[in-house]
């Protein structure tokens, strides 16, 4: 089986993370991904660190992990954009890519002399992928776009953290990697558009779209409902019980979404299912804190894996907070091909995260993802020059 996007060919004219990540996730299937940096340092993130990975030769230069993060599968070459030979190579990559992504502020490819309508007269089958702050238009739709800022702007942070008063940005800068992964689900749709029309188009996204489209029920909890939605911890605000209980040593999560889960966990735990104040979900989630002290307590007796035991003889779904070092040292991570091994030019072997995504034929057999290490700067020059005249 070849890989789904094989015979593709994206230029990542991205840098940071929204822009890398899409592109990454087009290389995980398969595209050839050429990332096109800055002459004079490279991606912005190549710099973004500690920690950073020392080379095995000290006269090369350390990679930062966070460049690593983003940018595996990919190949680079660094071009000066404003210097006329440089602008002559991408303008050939250009005619002969499938996909062009970028996440440059409003107005600054048409300062490049790089506008969309340029892009289309050098391959009127392109699909540019654009990715933004707050939008290419609007108001406000020239403003720089930083993770933290619009988890702030975008209503998130004000959902998360233990109460109202006390916000916090999700740990992950997730606005980022949302809005690349809209962006490359855009852009394969797009592909699929320009093979039937034999015309490319632009799919435009945004950290502000790409956190908004995930509020889900917190959405239409306002605009059905009326209500406003605020931070309140590590439980749901509309299922209950449903959040993060202390036991004696530890602590579990615990999911119940259900009332034949109810009746069964209040079995395991000892608690009376028809006790008035948590009749029905409704009930469970207006008396929330009386609960959680109950549950708490009947807890107390018990480590976090001694309730997991409990809770699973039960089909309660359960788990515990794993540390970061923990996931990746969790057989179930491994046995989903979550960790892979790849050898780096000038790191030599490092471990980094494998796709999300698995693919099976019809046979029930896998197709095998074959992986590349992040590129070091200019890394490619010679062998991508050298296929541009053939």
């Amino acid at each position: 089986m070849q890989s789904p996007l094989t015979g593709v060919s994206v230029i990542d004219l991205s840098r940071a993370l929204a822009g890398p990540h899409a592109a990454m996730m087009l290389g995980d299937l398969g595209a050839d991904v050429i990332k096109i940096e800055n002459p004079g340092g490279g991606d912005d993130s190549r710099g973004w660190g500690p920690p950073f990975a020392d080379p095995i030769d000290p006269s090369a230069s350390r990679e930062s992990t966070y460049f690593l993060a983003a940018n595996r599968n990919k190949r680079s070459i660094a071009l000066n954009l404003r210097a006329a030979d440089d602008r002559a190579t991408f303008e050939d990559m250009v005619r002969r890519a499938d996909v062009l992504i970028e996440n440059f502020r409003t107005g600054v490819l048409e300062r490049l002399g790089l506008g969309i309508d340029h892009l289309f007269q050098l391959n009127p089958r392109l699909v540019v992928l654009s990715i933004t702050g707050f939008g290419h238009d609007g108001p406000e739709g020239g403003r720089a776009g930083y993770d933290q800022i619009a988890q702030g702007e975008t209503g998130l942070m004000s959902l998360t953290g233990p109460d109202p008063e006390n916000v916090q940005r999700v740990g992950t800068p997730i606005a980022d990697l949302l809005a690349g992964m809209y962006g490359a689900f855009g852009a394969l749709a797009a592909l699929r558009e320009a093979e039937r029309t034999g015309r490319g188009s632009v799919v435009r996204t945004s950290l502000l779209a790409a956190v908004v489209g995930v509020h889900a029920f917190h959405a239409t909890n306002w605009t059905v409902g009326g209500v406003v939605g605020q931070a309140q911890g590590n439980h749901h605000p509309s299922i209950s019980p449903y959040g993060l209980f202390r036991c004696g040593e530890g602590a579990v999560q615990v999911a119940v979404g259900s009332e034949k889960l109810w009746r069964s966990f209040c079995e395991r735990l000892g608690l009376d299912p028809d006790d008035s104040r948590f009749a029905t979900n409704a009930d469970r989630v207006a008396n929330r804190a009386a609960l959680v002290a109950l549950i708490e307590a009947s807890l107390s007796d018990h480590t976090a894996d001694e309730a997991l035991r409990l809770l699973d003889t039960a089909g309660i779904p359960s788990g515990i907070v794993r540390s970061i070092d923990d996931v990746y040292r969790w057989d179930q991570t491994l046995s989903q091909g979550l960790l892979v091994d790849v050898e780096h030019s000038t790191l030599g072997p490092i471990k980094l995260p494998g796709t999300p995504l698995r693919f099976f034929d019809v046979d029930g057999e896998e197709l095998e993802t074959s992986y590349s290490a992040p590129p070091t700067l200019d890394g490619d020059r010679e062998e991508l020059l050298a296929e541009l005249t053939t």
